[in-house]
């Protein structure tokens, strides 16, 4: 089977969910490379991790399955890229990484069954994982009883830090916070109508958002609605937003509702090029379903979007299309997650051990120069420092960026005044 077709399917993965078949993952292409001279395995592995003279391995556990493949096929794509890029290079620690992959299946008691699998019969040294929160909070527990480390790439609520966790997303400050902002500002946002799926993240961020928008920005919400995941009938509230006519609509809705969502928008008559709408959720691999006609015009806040012009993404996008197709495309999560597994290599040999304990204490001040967004480094809260950017939705699904911060944006999981 020649390379092309081993990785296909893959590639057209999205557009395939949206109308209901299988998510089929794809092998990851492992070449064999020469590795320099390792150091003994029982200097670097003392807690019992799959750890071998030649190889780790690691877990890889996300939704291939159910309403949040959409969003989450991306994250697996670009881990896989990572773990290719860093054998070609030479290994951690002189061993090739190996991965087992499981499916979460958008159902958060599956991803704790799966997580403790790999920790507990797998033994792997760390785990690049979960999408929603409500995923990573299913996680969490197990991660930390069994000494785990999660790399997690979604921008999420905050309000959260583990010792076991490093968070490659943005917290509140460095999105929901941010955006509203530059909507204020750019786009005299005062009324609001809040929308999104329901579960932890969206509500919480919603939370965030209204105290930020009637305690800081002086304005008001005109309405908040959430809906089950997987919910494909927004007509109510789409009229209700019609009568209420609110300055921005500020979206959360997450997964494959977002197709119905936009689409409705659209045929119900609502301009995103007159109403400004606010997206914390939608990026290009959610427009790959939605297209990018149903949405053109949309404001999404992220630290990351295919269209960055800057070497690192430059070299980036080539070679995620390279390895799995040029019509597919990348999104905030999906760099996000690229940046786990090098962030774990580099913070490996500079502990010097995979021990998670080691790992975790070495984590800070981790930088990585050639991230696609173009820099970061880890905090001792084991967050990201990153910028935030807005951009536009045009007609072909990608971004326009419009707005970024001048400066990386210090993390703060736990922002005074609005917990």
């Amino acid at each position: 089977m020649s390379d092309d077709n081993k990785f296909g399917p893959e590639s057209q993965l999205r557009r395939k969910l949206l109308m209901g078949m299988a998510a089929i993952p794809a092998a990851a292409l492992m070449p064999k490379v020469a590795f320099a001279q390792a150091p003994a395995t029982s200097a670097i592995n003392t807690t019992g991790l799959a750890v071998t003279d030649t190889e780790v391995t690691v877990g890889i556990l996300h939704s291939v399955t159910g309403t949040m493949a959409i969003s989450e096929t991306g994250s697996v794509q670009a881990e896989k890229l990572a773990i290719e890029q860093i054998n070609a290079a030479g290994g951690v620690l002189g061993r090739k990484i190996k991965f087992i992959q499981e499916d979460g299946a958008s159902d958060w008691p599956t991803f704790a069954e799966k997580a403790k699998k790999l920790l507990v019969q797998d033994k792997v040294a760390a785990i690049m994982g979960c999408w929603t929160s409500a995923s990573r909070k299913a996680v969490l527990p197990v991660i930390e009883q069994y000494n785990g480390m999660l790399y997690y790439p979604t921008f999420y609520e905050g309000l959260e830090q583990s010792k076991n966790v490093i968070y490659t997303g943005q917290e509140a400050t460095q999105q929901i916070l941010a955006g509203l902002d530059w909507v204020n500002k750019t786009k005299g946002g005062k009324s609001f109508y809040l929308i999104g799926s329901d579960y932890i993240w969206p509500r919480t961020s919603m939370k965030i958002a209204r105290k930020h928008i009637e305690a800081h920005l002086g304005g008001s919400v005109a309405g908040e609605e959430y809906f089950p995941l997987g919910h494909t009938q927004f007509n109510s509230v789409i009229n209700k937003i019609k009568l209420k006519k609110p300055d921005v609509i500020y979206c959360a809705v997450v997964g494959g509702s977002n197709v119905a969502f936009y689409k409705q928008l659209k045929a119900a008559g609502i301009d995103l090029s007159k109403q400004t709408l606010l997206t914390i959720s939608v990026t290009e691999d959610e427009i790959d379903g939605i297209g990018g006609e149903n949405i053109t015009g949309a404001y999404a806040c992220m630290k990351y979007f295919q269209s960055l012009d800057n070497p690192n993404n430059k070299e980036f996008v080539t070679e995620f299309k390279k390895m799995w197709g040029e019509k597919t495309v990348i999104g905030d999560v999906t760099q996000a997650a690229y940046l786990g597994p090098w962030l774990w290599k580099m913070t490996v040999e500079k502990a010097g051990s995979f021990d998670v304990d080691k790992i975790a204490e070495a984590s800070t001040d981790i930088e990585f120069t050639k991230a696609p967004e173009g820099y970061v480094k880890i905090h001792k809260n084991h967050h990201l420092w990153s910028k935030a950017r807005v951009g536009q939705v045009q007609p072909d699904g990608q971004f326009k960026v419009v707005y970024e911060t001048a400066d990386l944006i210090e993390p703060n999981p736990f922002p005074a005044g609005y917990q």
